[in-house]
């Protein structure tokens, strides 16, 4: 019982996080190997189900996700193939071999997030941004996120965030909104992928309470992550993703 209690608050912390920041993946993978898990079954059942936190999270933010419908659809298919290529790496690859970039990922993250909005000014001012500014390199930089996810994940978000905040001039939650469509349809594929080729990694008692605890996650950090101004939402994801990067490599 109180294995089964750590990981659904565990589930429902990730789905609150990940909505609002990302990275929820670095509670609940640790706290599934905690327990004991293999990495790979505490991987993949983890990534099956935080699919139902980022569905409520995305449900929540669908006032946010409104104005940027055409911008999505044509991310959304990078995130998918993206995904499906990370899903299958993570199939046949050692996990060290993006284990060992992720703590980097991370610092790039969050200095997109930090300096994207005086790089987005500067650009501004020299007439060199705009709508269809860099488009290929956002598809291309949304790909390599999509395939990071699917075969890990941790700090998807962050990095998603800080990627969309430095090539557009979409506001900080309308980005968001947008983050939480992209990661949930990255695991959402790979989850696809892991039940048809790895079913047997999958552990379901521990899926299902993840899913639990993030599905109600997900509407928790969707209705207070919303009300969140800009500063003290880049704020909060600066704070989550230092607080992540260290645990990574301290406590790792």
């Amino acid at each position: 019982m109180l294995e089964a209690a750590a990981i659904f608050l565990a589930g429902f912390w990730a789905g609150t996080i990940n909505v609002v920041v990302g990275s929820g993946t670095l509670v609940t993978f640790p706290t599934l190997l905690l327990f004991g898990y293999p990495p790979l079954t505490a991987n993949i059942s983890n990534n099956i189900g935080l699919v139902a936190g980022g569905l409520s999270g995305t449900w929540g933010y669908r006032k946010e996700l409104a104005p940027n419908k055409v911008m999505l659809n044509r991310l959304l298919p990078a995130s998918l193939a993206g995904g499906l290529a990370g899903a299958v790496l993570l199939l046949i690859l050692p996990s060290s071999a993006f284990k060992t970039i992720v703590p980097v990922l991370i610092i790039i993250g969050l200095l997109m997030v930090a300096f994207g909005p005086m790089l987005q000014r500067r650009l501004t001012r020299r007439g060199t941004t705009g709508p269809t500014h860099s488009a290929a390199a956002l598809l291309a930089g949304i790909f390599v996120l999509g395939m990071y996810g699917g075969y890990f994940g941790a700090a998807q978000g962050i990095l998603i965030v800080g990627l969309m905040g430095i090539m557009t001039q979409v506001a900080l939650q309308q980005i968001n909104a947008v983050k939480n469509v992209l990661t949930t349809a990255v695991n959402g594929i790979a989850a696809i992928t892991f039940m048809l080729v790895a079913w047997q990694y999958i552990d379901w008692r521990v899926t299902a309470l993840i899913a639990a605890g993030s599905l109600l996650g997900g509407l928790i950090g969707a209705r207070f992550g919303r009300l969140l101004p800009p500063v003290a939402l880049r704020a909060t994801i600066i704070a989550v993703g230092a607080a992540a990067l260290v645990k990574m490599l301290l406590f790792s």
